[in-house]
């Protein structure tokens, strides 16, 4: 029932309005800076590792780790496979297109973030769509920058930043050490003749195996230690704010993406002569083309938008481009000019999903198109995990102690990366009273100790709502101020047209 009344609330917040306005955001501010995404990407890859001089308190590149250490996480790994699960392999098609408009996307927001940022008279910096949307649109709009900051606290602590993660983490180690979940530490058991649901111990819970009468969900003590160590390793970074986050961020993303791409990259080599069929596939998924009987090409409008619900849902939520997050990491940067910051910041989007997510989804689309391969019942990391092990041969069991490893590094920092910009959200609500935050920590800390005892489905389906509702502000803000953008933008290569 719960998932029920989630799913139908997921189908309002991500319908039609919702999609056509982060597409219609991304084109217009494509249009308003010119294809900035094809024309200068050389240029901010260039700029990354460029000394920054200015107010601020973290450099371009710690802004950008912080930045991936957010979006690089269980969408990468866990979301791509539940796209494709739901959305078929089109899904993959849908989150191209979104990352390629989105990376104008994430240009604008991060270079607006930076011009109508704050600096404090303790050199302490607060920035993003919050005051984008106050300071570019003016004070009568403050309301609209109240409800984003609402959502960006909502989506950290019961969304993207602590259950999916967590879940994501403990069902990859539960995999990799107890995938039978032969050492049960307790079990929940729904009684279906009277509705009611109890906690068991593993004693009860091997008696009731096989009793119809009633619905089992187990929890091993892979599960159980394993989200203890995080929710402490967690804990120990996030009291220390965002400078112990960006040190964290930038020695363990960099190091985790190259093992992934490293993943990915052998899948694609092995199976080279099995990538155009995998793209025809995905194309012709996107478009709602399909076999029927007799051999016919049917045409469903249902597939389509299935697929582009999934995957530009799945797509914002890996590289959250349009959701106003990695503008709060954008706006500490030490730099006088927004629009460098921008440049650099929009390649998290092509890093993101156009190379990792595009890794996981053909990983998924190779196997399928093999009938030997059945991805019958398999959810999320259980289905990258075994997409992998398939392309790749072998018994699989090392392929999934490196996924584990990629996916426990991944989401960790997506924790840390979303506990700052939760916080930074709770900061502009409660002007600026830092007892609030410090209590924010405890309860951020919380959702993280009890992330894994949800269910997959469910905790993806609050992400997507939570992510949806900060899309809808900080886009029409985007949208109000694509001029500011384009004039911004053409200033700064008038001015520099080198660098």
């Amino acid at each position: 029932m719960f998932d029920q009344i989630l799913n139908k609330i997921d189908d309002v917040v991500w319908g039609i309005p919702t999609i056509v306005l982060i597409l219609a955001t991304g084109l217009i501010l494509t249009l308003a800076t010119r294809g900035i995404q094809f024309r200068k990407l050389g240029r901010a890859f260039r700029g990354i590792f460029k000394k920054n001089e200015g107010e601020g308190e973290l450099s371009g590149f710690s802004a950008l780790c912080t930045a991936l250490s957010a979006t690089i996480g269980t969408g990468n790994i866990v979301g791509v496979a539940t796209a494709i699960a739901a959305g078929g392999p089109g899904a993959l098609f849908w989150m191209w297109v979104a990352a390629i408009l989105g990376t104008a996307t994430k240009y604008a927001e991060c270079m607006l973030a930076i011009k109508y940022r704050e600096v404090k008279d303790d050199g302490h910096v607060l920035g993003g769509p919050f005051y984008t949307i106050e300071k570019g649109m003016g004070p009568k709009w403050k309301w609209l920058a109240v409800l984003f900051a609402v959502f960006g606290v909502l989506a950290g602590l019961l969304g993207i930043g602590t259950m999916t993660q967590i879940n994501g983490i403990t069902s990859a180690v539960n995999m990799a050490f107890d995938p039978n979940n032969q050492n049960i530490a307790f079990a929940v058991a729904k009684y279906l003749d009277t509705g009611k649901t109890a906690l068991i111990n593993s004693q009860t819970y091997a008696e009731l195996i096989g009793n119809a009468a009633v619905k089992l969900t187990a929890y091993s003590w892979a599960t159980v230690i394993g989200g203890a160590i995080v929710t402490i390793c967690a804990a120990l970074v996030i009291l220390g704010g965002l400078k112990r986050i960006s040190k964290v961020a930038e020695k363990v993303v960099p190091a985790m993406a190259i093992i992934y791409v490293f993943l990915g990259l052998s899948v694609i080599i092995m199976n080279a002569t099995r990538i155009p069929a995998a793209f025809a596939l995905i194309f012709k998924s996107a478009f709602g083309f399909k076999a029927v009987a007799g051999g016919a090409i049917g045409w469903t409008i249902k597939q389509v938008t299935e697929s582009m619900q999934r995957g530009i849902a799945r797509g914002i939520f890996s590289n959250e481009a349009g959701l106003g997050s990695a503008p709060i990491a954008a706006a500490p940067v030490q730099t006088s000019e927004p629009v460098e910051q921008g440049l650099v910041n929009m390649t998290g989007t092509v890093i993101d999903t156009l190379i990792v997510c595009t890794m996981t989804g053909l990983a998924i689309v190779l196997a399928m198109l093999n009938p030997a391969f059945s991805a019958e019942e398999l959810k999320g990391v259980q289905l990258t995990a075994a997409a992998l092990s398939f392309d790749l041969g072998g018994d699989g069991v090392s392929v999934q102690f490196l996924l584990m490893l990629c996916l426990a590094f991944f989401a960790f920092t997506t924790i840390l990366g979303w506990d700052y910009y939760s916080e930074k959200c709770l900061e502009y609500l409660s002007n600026g009273r830092m007892h609030y935050v410090m209590l924010y920590r405890v309860l951020y800390i919380v959702a993280i100790a009890i992330g894994p005892y949800f269910t997959v489905n469910a905790v993806f389906t609050i992400a997507d709502i939570t992510n949806g509702l900060m899309a809808i502000p900080n886009c029409v803000s985007l949208i109000v101020l694509s001029g500011i953008v384009a004039k911004e933008t053409k200033t700064y290569f008038d001015k520099y047209p080198i660098l």
